[in-house]
């Protein structure tokens, strides 16, 4: 696909001053030159036009806002003193898979101020024994070169990501977090005295039911000597009556005789 149809497609029937962002990877210019774009485009923040054929950026439009640039696996071998008038505001360019073969050739990026992330890997400069350190020397507001600071640390994965989790921390008014956690720590801490004293009243009903159980089992027993001892003492008075009936009873005979 031509990149100036490619470019009319992805408005998506939005106003060009209307797009931040614009992806037209891997379709071709016709001429060599960057197609499809104009400077209507005012509120572009990000334009990628990586594997397009581009071998020059002189018609590139006026881009004041542009932050960041992809044209990686291209055919640029220079030229790029033209970014300094159409993309003053650029941080982030990458350049990798061209043909930039001196240092030179990258000498006049001096004038975007504020570029602070370079890309220059597959390119042929990048085989230089002091491309580092010529980089970084040629170009002292650079942060990064490669993905890598002059200490070899890498760049961190975006600043967008580090205002997110700004933000997240943010979220909220201080100690909310640490009042919730202790809110829960009491939850819990109430719940488990709960258990605790659910179960200590269980055990202790259960204690008392064993109790009572028995105090009706020694009552029973009680109950049953009492009747045992009433049997007997019954049968004792019993065994006493016929006793004394026997010796009335005798004594009756006695009188008789006489």
């Amino acid at each position: 696909m031509e990149m100036k149809k490619r470019v009319s497609l992805e408005l998506r029937n939005r106003n060009p001053a209307e797009v931040v962002e614009l992806v037209v990877d891997n379709c071709l210019s016709a001429d060599g030159e960057v197609e499809g774009l104009t400077e209507e485009y005012t509120q572009l923040e990000v334009l990628s036009m990586v594997n397009v054929g581009l071998s020059s950026l002189n018609k590139m439009p006026s881009l004041p806002k542009l932050r960041k640039l992809e044209v990686s696996d291209n055919t640029i071998s220079g030229g790029l003193d033209t970014l300094k008038e159409k993309c003053p505001n650029l941080t982030y360019l990458n350049l990798s898979g061209n043909k930039i073969k001196e240092l030179s050739s990258i000498e006049t990026l001096q004038n975007l101020k504020n570029l602070k992330s370079l890309d220059l890997y597959s390119c042929e400069v990048s085989t230089l024994d002091d491309y580092r350190d010529g980089v970084f020397e040629l170009l002292p507001h650079l942060s990064f070169l490669d993905g890598y600071d002059q200490e070899d640390n890498e760049v961190p994965d975006s600043e967008g990501d580090a205002d997110d989790d700004d933000d997240d921390d943010e979220a909220g008014p201080p100690g909310d977090d640490d009042d919730d956690d202790d809110d829960d720590d009491d939850a819990d801490s109430s719940e488990g005295e709960e258990d605790e004293v659910g179960l200590s009243y269980l055990m202790k009903e259960g204690i008392q039911d064993e109790e009572d159980d028995g105090d009706y089992v020694e009552e029973d027993e009680e109950d049953e000597e009492e009747e045992e001892d009433g049997d007997v003492d019954g049968a004792d008075v019993q065994g006493e009556k016929r006793k004394r009936e026997a010796e009335d009873d005798g004594d009756d005979d006695d009188d008789d005789d006489e």
